[in-house]
């Protein structure tokens, strides 16, 4: 770990945000709720086959187009456009974890800069952090749209760092991914993987400088 680390960047998607009410929102049209974990993993999946290419497409255009695929077949309760309307719109009704915005607060009292970086929109997260309170919090809400690539290509990293005015020595990231882990490491970030499942951590992954189940406990060994 880098100790002149000054800056807090996170990621935002089932990292901030709890996403496993999306499930139902599938079930509410009238598919799988199962699907919401193939859903999300085959956007990743194509946004960083993109990344890896050296495309682009919007977190929205992907998960709109992979939604389309996945309901081909499926008895809906609505029209398809619907459907996929009514799982996109889920995205913007989620909430955060329960140990996030004391976390925020905790980590912005210890004198931290603080911004996020997904791969999804900046419009998603200003929506749950202002909803919880948390938003004043936050320099800047950033996201890869901005950005020449996805997460976890180095450049998304950088684009942050020339972003905030640091260099990316500065900044450390909190994830729930070990792959946003690994990308942040290899562009020369901190970072800190959150564990709130008590998974292994995959050993082909560059490792975390902190291992922590919580935010809470993420301040508590800042600042130790």
């Amino acid at each position: 770990m880098n100790a002149a680390a000054s800056v807090i960047v996170f990621d935002v998607n089932e990292t901030l945000s709890d996403m496993s009410p999306m499930k139902n929102r599938f079930v509410e049209v009238g598919a799988p709720g199962y699907l919401a974990r193939i859903w999300f993993a085959s956007l990743l999946r194509d946004g960083f086959a993109l990344a890896a290419s050296g495309d682009s497409a919007r977190f929205s255009v992907i998960g709109t187009a992979i939604l389309h695929d996945l309901f081909r077949g499926i008895a809906l309760t609505r029209t398809v456009d619907e459907a996929v309307s009514h799982v996109l719109e889920g995205l913007g009704t989620l909430n955060l974890h329960p140990d996030v915005a004391d976390g925020v607060r905790a980590l912005k009292a210890s004198g931290y800069r603080l911004a996020t970086l997904s791969n999804g929109s900046a419009q998603l997260a200003q929506a749950m952090l202002s909803e919880a309170g948390i938003r004043d919090n936050f320099d800047a809400l950033l996201t890869v749209e901005n950005a020449p690539a996805w997460k976890p290509v180095g450049s998304a990293y950088h684009y942050a760092a020339n972003a905030l005015g640091v260099q990316p020595a500065d900044m450390l990231l909190v994830a729930v991914h070990p792959w946003d882990i690994h990308g942040a490491a290899q562009a020369g970030l901190s970072t800190a993987w959150i564990n709130r499942g008590d998974a292994p951590y995959p050993s082909y992954f560059a490792q975390p400088d902190y291992t922590v189940p919580t935010l809470h406990e993420l301040a508590a060994r800042l600042n130790a």
